[in-house]
C-alpha cells in the first residue's frame, strides 16, 4: 500500500481556500464529492476542538469556519508585528508596505501550508477510522517535536470522497530580529535546530531546512503506520515531487481515470470494428444469399415456364387424343349415314326404275292391244270408241297395277332385316375406301354411261 503525503500553499488559483476542507461550500454541485456522505466527515480546528456533522447537538456549537480560525489566529499572534512594521514603514515613509495579518494569511510566502495525507489509492485503502488514528497519533508527535514553531491550525478527514483523505493546514513563525513573533519558515525551522540536507553547501531551492523537516514528517509518519501493522511502498510518493494542490491531484486522478476510460474506449473501438466487420460480413454474406434466391427464383420461374410449356403441350395431346377418340364414333356416324343415303338413294333408283319399267311395259301392252284390234276389226267410229274405252280401262287398271308394285316394294325395302342385308355391304366397302382409299383398277373419275331408257331401246330396235 502506499504512503502519500504532499506539502503546498498555493497553486493555479492563489493561496489554498481552508473553504474546500471544512466544506463551507456547495457540495450539491461538485462532482467528485459524495454530499451524501459529507455528514461522515471528521473536523479538528486549534480553537473549536473536534466536530463532528452527523452530531447536530456538538455540530451546533461550532460557530467559526476554519477560515475565519485562521484569521483569528493571525491577527491574535502577529497583529504585534503588522503594527510595529507599520511604525517602521512609516519611518522610512514607505507606508505602502503595510500588510494586515490577513495580509498575511493570503500571502503564499506567509499563508499557512496545507499537508495531504493518504494511505492507499481509489482501489485499496484503510478504513476512514484508522486514518483518523493515525492522524491524531502522527499529529501529537508533530506537536510535541515541532509545536513551539510549527502550529496546526486545523485538519479535516474526508469521507465523501473516492479515497479518505486528510488535509491539514499549519503555519511556521519564529522571532525576528526586533523579537516580534513573525510566519517565517527557514527562521523557524533553523530555530527548532532543523539542518540543512547538505550543510557544506549553499542554502537554496534544492538545498533547504524545508526538506529536511520534510523528510523527518514522512519518517515520523511511516514508523506510526507500521504501528497499525499495515504494509507501505518503501519509496514515498514525495521526494523531489512537487506538491500538488487538491485541484491539481483531482485532475491527476482524473486523468488516470480517463486513460482507464480512453482503454476500455479503445477496446470498445475495437469491438465496434470488429463488429462493424462482422456486420460488413453478414450483409455480404445477406447480398450474396440474396443473389443465390434470385437466382433460384429465376430457376423456378423458368421451370414454371417449361411446366406450363409441358401442361400445354399435354393439353394439346389430350385435344389430339380426344379428336382421335371421337373419330372412330364420328366415322361409324358418317359410315351409318352414306350407307343410309346410298340405300334410300338406291331404293328410290329402283322404285322409280321399276315404276318406269312397269309403266313402259304398260304402255306397250296396250299398243300391242290397240294395233292388234285396229287390225283385226274395222275402223269404225263406235268401234274406235269401244277400243278407247277399253284402252283407258286398262290403263286405269294397270296404273293401280304399277302402284301395288311400287307399295309392295317400299314394303320390301322397309323391312329392318333387308334392309341390314342391303346396308352390311356398303359400309364395308365403305370402311376399306376410308382406310385404303380405291382400288387401283377402280377409276373414281371415269364416270359411268348413262343406260338409256327402255322406250328409247325399243324405239331403236324398230
Amino acid at each position: 500500500m502506499k504512503l502519500t503525503r504532499h506539502n503546498g500553499r498555493s497553486g493555479k488559483n492563489g493561496t489554498y481556500n481552508p473553504k474546500h476542507n471544512d466544506r463551507r461550500f456547495d457540495v450539491e454541485h461538485s462532482e467528485h464529492i459524495d454530499a451524501g456522505r459529507t455528514g461522515k466527515n471528521v473536523y479538528w480546528d486549534c480553537y473549536q476542538g473536534y466536530h463532528y456533522p452527523e452530531t447536530p447537538d456538538q455540530e451546533s456549537s461550532i460557530a467559526h469556519s476554519f477560515e475565519e480560525i485562521e484569521s483569528l489566529y493571525y491577527w491574535e499572534h502577529y497583529e504585534d508585528f503588522c503594527n510595529a512594521q507599520h511604525e517602521r514603514n512609516r519611518k522610512t515613509g514607505h507606508s505602502e508596505r503595510n500588510r494586515s495579518p490577513d495580509d498575511l494569511r493570503l500571502d503564499k510566502k506567509t499563508c499557512p501550508e496545507e499537508s495531504l495525507i493518504q494511505i492507499g489509492t481509489i482501489e485499496e485503502a484503510v478504513s476512514g477510522e484508522t486514518l483518523r488514528q493515525i492522524a491524531v497519533d502522527f499529529f501529537e508527535e508533530f506537536e510535541e517535536r515541532f509545536g513551539k514553531r510549527v502550529h496546526i491550525l486545523d485538519w479535516s478527514l474526508h469521507l465523501d470522497e473516492a479515497t479518505p483523505h486528510i488535509h491539514e493546514r499549519h503555519v511556521f513563525d519564529c522571532p525576528n530580529r526586533y523579537g516580534e513573533i513573525a510566519p517565517q519558515q527557514e527562521k523557524a525551522l533553523e530555530a527548532l535546530g532543523i539542518e540543512l540536507p547538505h550543510p557544506d553547501q549553499k542554502p537554496g531551492r534544492t538545498n533547504n531546512r524545508k526538506m529536511t523537516f520534510d523528510a523527518i514528517c514522512r519518517t515520523m509518519l511511516f514508523d506510526i503506520v507500521k504501528g497499525y501493522g499495515l504494509h507501505l511502498d518503501e519509496e514515498p510518493d514525495y521526494g523531489g515531487r512537487k506538491y500538488l494542490e487538491k485541484q491539481d491531484y483531482i485532475v491527476m486522478k482524473k486523468r488516470k481515470k480517463l486513460k482507464e476510460v480512453s482503454g476500455q474506449l479503445e477496446e470498445l473501438e475495437t469491438e465496434k470494428k470488429n463488429s462493424e466487420v462482422s456486420l460488413d460480413n453478414k450483409r455480404a454474406w445477406i447480398a450474396e444469399y440474396d443473389r443465390i434466391l434470385r437466382e433460384k427464383e429465376r430457376q423456378i420461374e423458368a421451370k414454371e415456364a417449361q411446366l406450363s410449356e409441358l401442361q400445354e403441350t399435354v393439353h394439346q395431346s389430350e385435344r389430339k387424343l380426344e379428336t382421335l377418340t371421337s373419330k372412330p364414333a364420328d366415322t361409324e356416324t358418317f359410315i351409318q349415314v352414306i350407307s343410309d343415303t346410298a340405300y334410300e338413294k338406291a331404293v328410290e333408283t329402283v322404285t322409280e326404275k321399276v315404276a318406269e319399267e312397269t309403266h313402259n311395259m304398260d304402255f306397250e301392252v296396250i299398243e300391242r292391244f290397240r294395233e292388234k284390234v285396229k287390225t283385226n276389226l274395222p275402223f269404225e267410229v263406235k268401234f274406235r270408241r269401244v277400243v278407247y274405252d277399253i284402252t283407258a280401262m286398262l290403263m286405269e287398271d294397270f296404273r293401280g297395277m304399277t302402284k301395288k308394285i311400287t307399295d309392295k316394294l317400299h314394303s320390301l325395302f322397309s323391312d329392318e332385316g333387308f334392309r341390314a342385308h342391303m346396308t352390311d355391304p356398303i359400309r364395308s366397302e365403305v370402311r376399306e375406301r376410308l382406310l385404303f382409299g380405291p382400288p387401283m383398277d377402280d377409276d373414281i373419275d371415269e364416270a359411268e354411261p348413262e343406260k338409256e331408257p327402255a322406250t328409247v331401246r325399243r324405239h331403236r330396235s324398230r
